[in-house]
Protein backbone atom coordinates (compact mmCIF):
# COMPACT_ATOMS: atom_id res chain seq x y z
CA UNK A 1 0.00 0.00 0.00
CA UNK A 2 1.12 3.57 -1.26
CA UNK A 3 1.61 5.41 1.88
CA UNK A 4 -0.54 9.31 1.18
CA UNK A 5 2.15 12.19 0.77
CA UNK A 6 2.51 14.54 3.04
CA UNK A 7 2.16 18.07 2.30
CA UNK A 8 4.86 20.16 1.97
CA UNK A 9 6.63 22.23 4.75
CA UNK A 10 6.01 25.83 4.08
CA UNK A 11 6.43 28.48 7.30
CA UNK A 12 5.43 27.49 10.73
CA UNK A 13 3.13 29.84 11.77
CA UNK A 14 1.23 28.87 8.07
CA UNK A 15 1.47 25.35 8.44
CA UNK A 16 -0.45 25.76 12.05
CA UNK A 17 -2.99 27.67 11.94
CA UNK A 18 -3.76 25.74 8.62
CA UNK A 19 -3.94 22.59 10.22
CA UNK A 20 -7.08 23.34 12.17
CA UNK A 21 -9.07 23.64 8.07
CA UNK A 22 -6.35 20.22 7.08
CA UNK A 23 -9.96 17.86 7.26
CA UNK A 24 -11.86 20.00 4.71
CA UNK A 25 -10.04 18.92 1.84
CA UNK A 26 -10.06 15.50 0.32
CA UNK A 27 -6.63 15.54 -1.48
CA UNK A 28 -3.31 17.46 -0.09
CA UNK A 29 -2.64 19.41 -3.37
CA UNK A 30 -5.84 21.36 -2.18
CA UNK A 31 -4.63 21.77 1.71
CA UNK A 32 -1.17 22.73 -0.09
CA UNK A 33 -2.55 25.46 -2.34
CA UNK A 34 -4.48 26.53 0.33
CA UNK A 35 -1.78 27.26 2.72
CA UNK A 36 0.05 28.95 -0.26
CA UNK A 37 -3.18 31.46 -0.49
CA UNK A 38 -2.52 32.42 2.95
CA UNK A 39 1.23 32.80 2.29
CA UNK A 40 0.19 35.05 -0.85
CA UNK A 41 -2.01 37.02 0.99
CA UNK A 42 0.05 37.96 3.76
CA UNK A 43 3.16 38.77 1.60
CA UNK A 44 4.31 41.75 0.56
CA UNK A 45 3.15 41.68 -3.09
CA UNK A 46 0.83 45.07 -3.70
CA UNK A 47 -1.09 43.21 -6.09
CA UNK A 48 -2.21 39.42 -4.72
CA UNK A 49 -2.79 37.79 -8.28
CA UNK A 50 -2.78 34.07 -8.40
CA UNK A 51 0.73 34.13 -11.05
CA UNK A 52 2.51 36.82 -8.18
CA UNK A 53 1.25 34.32 -5.68
CA UNK A 54 2.63 31.00 -7.41
CA UNK A 55 5.96 32.96 -7.83
CA UNK A 56 6.19 33.64 -4.33
CA UNK A 57 5.73 29.81 -3.20
CA UNK A 58 7.59 27.98 -5.35
CA UNK A 59 4.95 26.81 -8.26
CA UNK A 60 5.47 26.55 -11.87
CA UNK A 61 2.32 28.29 -12.63
CA UNK A 62 -0.66 29.54 -11.31
CA UNK A 63 -3.22 26.53 -12.28
CA UNK A 64 -3.49 24.22 -8.94
CA UNK A 65 -4.38 27.91 -7.16
CA UNK A 66 -6.83 28.68 -10.05
CA UNK A 67 -8.37 24.97 -9.81
CA UNK A 68 -8.73 25.17 -5.96
CA UNK A 69 -10.40 28.89 -5.91
CA UNK A 70 -12.93 27.75 -8.68
CA UNK A 71 -12.75 23.78 -9.03
CA UNK A 72 -11.74 22.21 -5.54
CA UNK A 73 -14.54 20.36 -3.87
CA UNK A 74 -14.15 22.38 -0.42
CA UNK A 75 -17.45 24.11 0.69
CA UNK A 76 -16.84 27.99 1.83
CA UNK A 77 -19.30 27.62 4.25
CA UNK A 78 -17.66 24.86 6.42
CA UNK A 79 -14.48 26.74 6.11
CA UNK A 80 -16.41 29.99 7.41
CA UNK A 81 -17.71 27.54 10.29
CA UNK A 82 -14.34 26.75 11.42
CA UNK A 83 -13.04 29.89 11.21
CA UNK A 84 -15.76 31.38 13.40
CA UNK A 85 -15.46 28.32 16.08
CA UNK A 86 -11.66 28.59 15.84
CA UNK A 87 -12.25 32.31 17.29
CA UNK A 88 -15.11 31.08 19.85
CA UNK A 89 -12.20 28.67 21.33
CA UNK A 90 -9.97 31.60 21.94
CA UNK A 91 -11.98 34.00 23.06
CA UNK A 92 -13.43 31.60 25.62
CA UNK A 93 -17.72 33.33 25.65
CA UNK A 94 -16.13 36.44 26.89
CA UNK A 95 -18.41 38.89 24.82
CA UNK A 96 -17.12 41.43 22.13
CA UNK A 97 -17.52 44.67 20.66
CA UNK A 98 -19.31 43.91 16.79
CA UNK A 99 -18.50 46.90 14.71
CA UNK A 100 -20.74 46.52 11.30
CA UNK A 101 -20.17 48.03 8.17
CA UNK A 102 -19.83 48.09 4.34
CA UNK A 103 -17.01 47.95 1.59
CA UNK A 104 -17.45 48.64 -1.65
CA UNK A 105 -15.09 47.68 -4.29
CA UNK A 106 -14.84 49.58 -7.72
CA UNK A 107 -15.03 47.12 -10.62
CA UNK A 108 -15.71 47.89 -14.87
CA UNK A 109 -18.13 46.39 -16.96
CA UNK A 110 -21.45 44.31 -15.81
CA UNK A 111 -20.04 40.35 -16.12
CA UNK A 112 -19.15 40.32 -12.53
CA UNK A 113 -22.27 39.24 -10.62
CA UNK A 114 -24.02 41.51 -8.54
CA UNK A 115 -21.66 44.83 -9.91
CA UNK A 116 -23.42 47.89 -10.64
CA UNK A 117 -23.45 51.39 -10.51
CA UNK A 118 -23.80 52.64 -6.46
CA UNK A 119 -22.56 54.15 -3.74
CA UNK A 120 -18.96 52.76 -2.87
CA UNK A 121 -17.92 53.61 0.64
CA UNK A 122 -14.00 52.74 0.02
CA UNK A 123 -14.50 55.42 -2.71
CA UNK A 124 -17.47 57.71 -1.28
CA UNK A 125 -18.76 58.29 -3.94
CA UNK A 126 -21.69 56.25 -6.28
CA UNK A 127 -19.44 54.08 -9.11
CA UNK A 128 -19.21 50.99 -10.43
CA UNK A 129 -18.89 48.40 -8.52
CA UNK A 130 -19.68 45.73 -5.70
CA UNK A 131 -20.66 45.96 -2.21
CA UNK A 132 -20.39 43.61 0.59
CA UNK A 133 -21.77 44.03 4.44
CA UNK A 134 -19.38 43.03 6.55
CA UNK A 135 -19.45 42.16 10.68
CA UNK A 136 -16.01 42.75 12.78
CA UNK A 137 -15.47 41.97 16.23
CA UNK A 138 -12.98 43.80 18.56
CA UNK A 139 -11.52 41.56 21.48
CA UNK A 140 -8.20 43.50 23.77
CA UNK A 141 -8.09 45.94 20.66
CA UNK A 142 -7.57 43.73 18.62
CA UNK A 143 -9.67 43.17 15.55
CA UNK A 144 -11.02 40.05 13.52
CA UNK A 145 -13.82 39.42 10.45
CA UNK A 146 -16.78 37.49 11.61
CA UNK A 147 -19.41 37.65 8.92
CA UNK A 148 -20.30 38.70 4.90
CA UNK A 149 -22.65 38.90 2.70
CA UNK A 150 -22.39 40.79 -0.48
CA UNK A 151 -25.16 43.09 -1.22
CA UNK A 152 -27.66 41.69 -4.20
CA UNK A 153 -29.02 44.75 -6.17
CA UNK A 154 -32.86 44.21 -6.94
CA UNK A 155 -31.64 44.27 -11.48
CA UNK A 156 -28.75 42.16 -10.32
CA UNK A 157 -30.65 39.88 -9.09
CA UNK A 158 -30.36 35.73 -9.73
CA UNK A 159 -33.30 32.89 -10.11
CA UNK A 160 -32.60 31.74 -6.27
CA UNK A 161 -31.49 35.24 -4.90
CA UNK A 162 -33.94 37.28 -2.32
CA UNK A 163 -33.34 40.88 -2.33
CA UNK A 164 -32.14 42.50 1.11
CA UNK A 165 -31.64 45.73 2.04
CA UNK A 166 -28.29 46.07 3.74
CA UNK A 167 -29.76 46.74 7.12
CA UNK A 168 -31.77 43.69 6.56
CA UNK A 169 -28.24 41.55 5.89
CA UNK A 170 -26.58 43.68 8.80
CA UNK A 171 -29.10 42.43 11.54
CA UNK A 172 -29.40 38.66 9.57
CA UNK A 173 -25.40 38.76 10.49
CA UNK A 174 -26.09 39.34 13.97
CA UNK A 175 -28.69 36.57 14.12
CA UNK A 176 -26.53 34.14 12.98
CA UNK A 177 -23.13 35.36 15.18
CA UNK A 178 -25.71 35.23 18.06
CA UNK A 179 -27.39 32.03 17.37
CA UNK A 180 -23.44 30.29 16.61
CA UNK A 181 -22.33 31.57 20.40
CA UNK A 182 -20.97 35.01 20.26
CA UNK A 183 -21.82 37.38 22.99
CA UNK A 184 -21.68 41.38 22.73
CA UNK A 185 -21.55 43.95 24.56
CA UNK A 186 -21.95 46.65 21.89
CA UNK A 187 -22.54 46.65 18.67
CA UNK A 188 -21.18 49.77 16.40
CA UNK A 189 -22.82 51.14 13.10
CA UNK A 190 -23.13 54.02 10.77
CA UNK A 191 -26.01 56.39 9.96
CA UNK A 192 -27.27 53.59 7.46
CA UNK A 193 -27.48 51.05 9.94
CA UNK A 194 -28.60 53.62 12.62
CA UNK A 195 -31.89 55.06 10.42
CA UNK A 196 -32.94 51.68 9.59
CA UNK A 197 -35.85 51.74 11.98
CA UNK A 198 -37.60 48.23 11.85
CA UNK A 199 -34.63 46.70 9.63
CA UNK A 200 -32.05 47.21 12.07
CA UNK A 201 -32.18 48.71 15.42
CA UNK A 202 -35.51 46.70 16.22
CA UNK A 203 -33.61 43.58 15.88
CA UNK A 204 -31.22 44.99 18.22
CA UNK A 205 -33.59 45.76 21.02
CA UNK A 206 -35.62 42.84 20.72
CA UNK A 207 -32.17 40.81 21.37
CA UNK A 208 -32.02 43.11 24.31
CA UNK A 209 -28.14 44.64 22.70
CA UNK A 210 -25.93 47.68 24.20
CA UNK A 211 -25.36 49.75 20.49
CA UNK A 212 -24.25 53.15 19.30
CA UNK A 213 -25.05 54.21 16.10
CA UNK A 214 -24.62 56.93 14.18
CA UNK A 215 -28.01 58.95 12.94
CA UNK A 216 -28.21 62.13 10.87
CA UNK A 217 -28.39 65.36 12.00
CA UNK A 218 -32.05 65.50 11.28
CA UNK A 219 -32.85 62.76 12.77
CA UNK A 220 -36.81 62.53 12.91
CA UNK A 221 -38.44 62.50 16.24
CA UNK A 222 -42.36 62.78 17.43
CA UNK A 223 -42.07 65.06 20.12
CA UNK A 224 -45.73 65.82 21.80
CA UNK A 225 -47.55 68.78 22.37
CA UNK A 226 -45.16 71.30 24.30
CA UNK A 227 -42.49 69.20 24.10
CA UNK A 228 -38.84 70.42 23.20
CA UNK A 229 -35.47 69.23 22.32
CA UNK A 230 -32.78 70.55 24.70
CA UNK A 231 -29.20 70.61 23.73
CA UNK A 232 -27.02 70.01 27.27
CA UNK A 233 -23.55 71.52 28.04
CA UNK A 234 -20.76 70.59 25.59
CA UNK A 235 -17.97 68.52 27.70
CA UNK A 236 -14.36 67.92 26.31
CA UNK A 237 -12.86 64.37 26.32
CA UNK A 238 -9.66 62.90 24.80
CA UNK A 239 -9.68 60.71 22.07
CA UNK A 240 -7.55 58.51 22.77
CA UNK A 241 -6.52 55.69 19.42
CA UNK A 242 -5.01 52.35 19.60
CA UNK A 243 -0.82 53.96 19.25
CA UNK A 244 -1.77 56.08 22.60
CA UNK A 245 -1.99 59.48 20.46
CA UNK A 246 -5.09 61.19 21.48
CA UNK A 247 -7.46 63.66 20.27
CA UNK A 248 -9.30 66.55 22.35
CA UNK A 249 -13.04 66.30 21.05
CA UNK A 250 -16.12 67.41 22.44
CA UNK A 251 -19.52 65.97 23.33
CA UNK A 252 -23.06 67.19 24.67
CA UNK A 253 -26.10 65.08 25.13
CA UNK A 254 -29.39 66.02 23.02
CA UNK A 255 -32.56 65.21 25.23
CA UNK A 256 -36.16 64.90 22.90
CA UNK A 257 -39.00 65.44 25.14
CA UNK A 258 -38.64 63.54 28.35
CA UNK A 259 -36.42 61.42 26.91
CA UNK A 260 -36.43 57.46 27.05
CA UNK A 261 -34.14 54.08 26.78
CA UNK A 262 -32.76 55.92 23.57
CA UNK A 263 -30.01 58.81 24.00
CA UNK A 264 -28.86 61.05 21.66
CA UNK A 265 -25.62 62.44 21.02
CA UNK A 266 -23.34 65.10 19.15
CA UNK A 267 -19.87 65.17 18.79
CA UNK A 268 -17.64 67.14 17.25
CA UNK A 269 -13.58 68.62 17.16
CA UNK A 270 -14.82 71.81 16.72
CA UNK A 271 -17.84 73.30 18.96
CA UNK A 272 -17.56 77.00 16.96
CA UNK A 273 -17.81 75.44 13.36
CA UNK A 274 -18.96 72.02 13.59
CA UNK A 275 -17.26 70.68 10.51
CA UNK A 276 -18.97 68.52 8.46
CA UNK A 277 -16.20 65.63 8.37
CA UNK A 278 -15.78 65.45 11.87
CA UNK A 279 -19.31 66.16 13.84
CA UNK A 280 -21.08 63.15 14.34
CA UNK A 281 -24.47 62.35 15.37
CA UNK A 282 -25.44 58.92 17.55
CA UNK A 283 -27.93 57.76 19.32
CA UNK A 284 -27.40 55.07 22.12
CA UNK A 285 -28.82 52.08 23.94
CA UNK A 286 -26.70 51.42 26.81
CA UNK A 287 -27.30 51.98 30.22
CA UNK A 288 -25.65 54.26 32.53
CA UNK A 289 -22.95 54.99 29.73
CA UNK A 290 -21.06 58.54 30.35
CA UNK A 291 -20.44 61.06 27.76
CA UNK A 292 -17.08 60.16 27.63
CA UNK A 293 -17.45 56.16 26.92
CA UNK A 294 -20.01 57.43 24.04
CA UNK A 295 -17.22 59.61 22.36
CA UNK A 296 -14.38 56.99 22.65
CA UNK A 297 -16.69 53.84 21.44
CA UNK A 298 -17.94 55.27 18.91
CA UNK A 299 -14.19 56.85 17.79
CA UNK A 300 -13.30 53.13 17.82
CA UNK A 301 -15.81 52.27 14.99
CA UNK A 302 -14.14 55.22 13.04
CA UNK A 303 -10.85 53.87 14.10
CA UNK A 304 -11.71 50.13 13.03
CA UNK A 305 -13.38 51.65 10.01
CA UNK A 306 -9.77 53.30 8.76
CA UNK A 307 -7.38 50.33 9.89
CA UNK A 308 -9.90 47.60 7.87
CA UNK A 309 -9.35 49.56 4.56
CA UNK A 310 -5.81 49.46 5.45
CA UNK A 311 -5.60 45.29 5.87
CA UNK A 312 -7.49 44.95 3.29
CA UNK A 313 -5.55 46.55 0.95
CA UNK A 314 -2.83 44.62 2.88
CA UNK A 315 -4.35 41.18 1.90
CA UNK A 316 -5.62 41.65 -1.32
CA UNK A 317 -9.43 41.58 -0.76
CA UNK A 318 -10.31 43.29 -3.96
CA UNK A 319 -7.31 41.84 -6.15
CA UNK A 320 -10.01 38.94 -7.25
CA UNK A 321 -10.01 38.25 -11.30
CA UNK A 322 -12.91 36.40 -11.36
CA UNK A 323 -17.04 37.13 -12.23
CA UNK A 324 -18.63 34.22 -10.92
CA UNK A 325 -19.96 35.07 -6.64
CA UNK A 326 -18.90 31.28 -5.80
CA UNK A 327 -15.28 32.12 -6.85
CA UNK A 328 -15.49 35.70 -5.48
CA UNK A 329 -16.83 34.68 -2.05
CA UNK A 330 -14.27 31.80 -1.84
CA UNK A 331 -11.53 34.36 -2.27
CA UNK A 332 -12.88 36.50 0.16
CA UNK A 333 -13.41 33.84 2.81
CA UNK A 334 -9.50 33.09 2.48
CA UNK A 335 -8.61 36.51 3.11
CA UNK A 336 -10.76 36.81 6.36
CA UNK A 337 -8.76 33.41 6.84
CA UNK A 338 -5.19 35.29 6.59
CA UNK A 339 -7.10 38.58 8.30
CA UNK A 340 -7.55 35.94 11.11
CA UNK A 341 -4.45 34.34 11.72
CA UNK A 342 -2.89 37.93 11.96
CA UNK A 343 -5.06 38.90 14.81
CA UNK A 344 -4.39 35.26 16.68
CA UNK A 345 -0.40 35.61 16.32
CA UNK A 346 -1.28 38.66 18.84
CA UNK A 347 -0.41 38.80 22.21
CA UNK A 348 -3.46 40.27 22.96
CA UNK A 349 -5.42 37.35 21.49
CA UNK A 350 -3.14 34.34 23.49
CA UNK A 351 -4.28 32.40 26.21
CA UNK A 352 -1.21 33.31 28.88
CA UNK A 353 1.59 35.93 28.11
CA UNK A 354 4.89 34.08 26.59
CA UNK A 355 7.25 33.06 29.08
CA UNK A 356 10.32 33.81 27.35
CA UNK A 357 12.13 36.06 24.06
CA UNK A 358 12.22 34.56 21.22
CA UNK A 359 15.39 35.08 19.65
CA UNK A 360 13.28 36.24 16.29
CA UNK A 361 13.16 40.05 18.47
CA UNK A 362 16.82 40.47 17.97
CA UNK A 363 16.03 40.52 13.87
CA UNK A 364 16.98 44.24 13.49
CA UNK A 365 13.79 44.60 11.83
CA UNK A 366 11.45 43.25 14.20
CA UNK A 367 8.95 45.46 15.55
CA UNK A 368 8.02 45.51 19.15
CA UNK A 369 4.74 47.62 18.31
CA UNK A 370 1.33 45.41 19.32
CA UNK A 371 -0.78 46.54 16.14
CA UNK A 372 -2.53 44.67 13.74
CA UNK A 373 0.10 46.06 10.65
CA UNK A 374 2.47 45.33 13.42
CA UNK A 375 2.40 41.78 13.66
CA UNK A 376 1.87 41.98 9.96
CA UNK A 377 5.17 43.23 9.31
CA UNK A 378 6.87 40.29 11.49
CA UNK A 379 4.99 37.56 10.24
CA UNK A 380 6.66 38.88 6.48
CA UNK A 381 10.17 38.73 8.26
CA UNK A 382 9.41 35.44 9.38
CA UNK A 383 8.43 34.60 5.29
CA UNK A 384 11.35 35.86 4.31
CA UNK A 385 14.12 32.33 3.72
CA UNK A 386 10.98 30.73 2.25
CA UNK A 387 9.58 33.34 -0.20
CA UNK A 388 13.36 34.56 -1.10
CA UNK A 389 14.71 31.09 -1.67
CA UNK A 390 11.87 29.85 -4.28
CA UNK A 391 12.42 33.87 -6.22
CA UNK A 392 15.79 32.43 -6.30
CA UNK A 393 15.28 29.05 -7.39
CA UNK A 394 14.26 29.32 -11.13
CA UNK A 395 18.03 31.36 -11.41
CA UNK A 396 19.68 28.06 -9.70
CA UNK A 397 18.45 26.06 -12.01
CA UNK A 398 20.23 27.45 -14.85
CA UNK A 399 23.51 28.11 -12.69
CA UNK A 400 23.42 25.54 -10.02
CA UNK A 401 25.08 27.01 -6.92
CA UNK A 402 24.95 23.71 -4.56
CA UNK A 403 26.36 26.10 -1.44
CA UNK A 404 23.47 29.05 -1.75
CA UNK A 405 20.66 25.77 -2.03
CA UNK A 406 22.10 24.49 1.17
CA UNK A 407 22.41 27.30 3.05
CA UNK A 408 18.62 28.54 2.11
CA UNK A 409 17.80 24.84 3.05
CA UNK A 410 19.44 25.55 6.33
CA UNK A 411 18.16 28.85 7.55
CA UNK A 412 14.72 27.72 6.56
CA UNK A 413 14.96 25.13 9.13
CA UNK A 414 16.38 27.12 11.67
CA UNK A 415 13.71 29.91 11.54
CA UNK A 416 10.97 26.52 11.10
CA UNK A 417 12.52 25.07 14.61
CA UNK A 418 12.65 28.69 16.66
CA UNK A 419 10.39 29.47 19.43
CA UNK A 420 8.06 32.19 18.31
CA UNK A 421 5.51 33.49 21.51
CA UNK A 422 2.67 33.19 19.11
CA UNK A 423 2.81 29.45 18.46
CA UNK A 424 1.50 29.24 21.72
CA UNK A 425 -1.88 29.67 20.72
CA UNK A 426 -2.10 25.83 19.34
CA UNK A 427 0.41 24.23 21.49
CA UNK A 428 -1.94 25.83 25.19
CA UNK A 429 -3.04 22.64 26.74
CA UNK A 430 -6.31 25.22 27.62
CA UNK A 431 -6.73 25.04 23.12
CA UNK A 432 -8.55 22.04 22.00
CA UNK A 433 -7.33 20.92 19.17
CA UNK A 434 -10.07 18.99 17.39
CA UNK A 435 -10.25 19.58 14.14
CA UNK A 436 -6.51 18.27 13.37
Amino acid sequence: MIEPRKGAKTVKFVDEYCQWYKKLFSDIRSFEAFKYLHIGCISELKRKTLPEIAKLVGLDNQQGLHHFLTKSPWDVEQLRTLRLELILQIIKDRPIILIIDETGDKKKGTKTDYVKRQYLGNLGKVDNGIVVVTAYGVFCEMTFPLLFEVYKPRERLKTEDKYLTKPQIAAKLIKNLKSMGFSFNLVLADSLYGESGTNFVSVLDEMNLNYIVGIRSNHDLDLLTRQRTQYLKWHRFKRVFSDLDSENRYIREIIHGKGGEHRYWQITTDIENLPGNSTWYVMTKYSDITSREVGNFYGLRTWVEYGLKQSKNELGWADYRFTNYEDIERWWEIVCSSYLMVSLYSEQMQPSPPTSPSKLDNHPWWDNDKGWKNILNNLRLILQPFILFNLIQPWLTLFPIHQISLGFAKLQSIVYRLTFPIFIFLTHPDFVFSSA
